[in-house]
């Protein structure tokens, strides 16, 4: 069965579709012999396709892990100035692409697949799957200054939607929030807390959508079993 060239990269867990089409685009994708430039193509499963000379990975069965992301590593594949997260998971991991991103501060939960289309699945704020965050912050918390920000809110021209915020506990200038988003835009809590005057000491996310820290200690990963994928997705997506 033909499909997108794009999405056909993506299923070999190389990238998201999104970064595929960048490639083909940038004429480093060739196509039985060819090279392309345009990613409305289709392909059939027995077109020989390479990236940059080489040849795309076996597309395996779609699996997703969860992984306790530590603070000091960045989610990207390639970055000069800090370890990656992909340079640090345990050994016999394949390839992978995460779902979203955290920051090089920010700790919890990262879900993983080598499946690139079902990380762009995942990501979709249509989804209505929202995200879960232990957050200490530093500074005078009041039920006015929440209040203000829990309905939406635009800072520097960014419309960020509604939150909910919970107050877990107080020791003198020190506060745990809990804190859960619907969307997860770059930096969200970092940013509505600054906007309110509090610092962000620690940021832990614990869930994503269905999918739960749990346990894990930091570095750890875990997979999610096949059975229990497919009963989360619930037909959203074809295994």
């Amino acid at each position: 069965m033909s499909e997108r060239i794009a999405k056909f990269i993506a299923r070999s867990g190389v990238c998201s579709r999104r970064a595929a089409e960048e490639l083909i685009l940038q004429q480093r994708v060739t196509l039985n012999g060819q090279v392309i430039n345009s990613p409305a193509v289709n392909v059939e499963p027995t077109d020989k396709i390479l990236i940059d000379g080489e040849k795309l990975p076996a597309i395996e069965q779609t699996r997703l892990w969860l992984y306790y992301k530590p603070t000091g590593l960045i989610t990207s594949h390639k970055d000069s100035s800090h370890p990656t997260v992909f340079d640090n998971l345990p050994a016999g991991m394949p390839r992978v692409i995460s779902v979203g991103r955290l920051d090089l501060n920010s700790e919890g939960l990262l879900l993983l697949t080598n499946n690139g289309e079902l990380s762009r699945l995942l990501e979709l704020p249509q989804n209505g799957w929202s995200r879960r965050y232990k957050v200490k912050v530093h500074g005078q918390v009041t039920q006015q200054k929440l209040d203000s920000v829990s309905n939406g809110v635009t800072i520097d021209g960014v419309n960020y939607g509604p939150v909910k915020i919970t107050i877990d506990n107080t020791q003198g200038t020190n506060t745990w929030l809990t804190i859960t988003l619907s969307e997860g835009k770059n930096r969200e809590i970092r940013r509505l807390m600054q906007y309110i005057g509090l610092e962000v000491a620690r940021l832990i996310r614990l869930s994503y959508g269905p999918f739960q820290l749990g346990s894990l200690k930091k570095g750890e990963v875990k997979e999610v079993p096949h059975k229990v994928l497919k009963e989360q997705l619930g037909g959203k997506f074809e295994l």
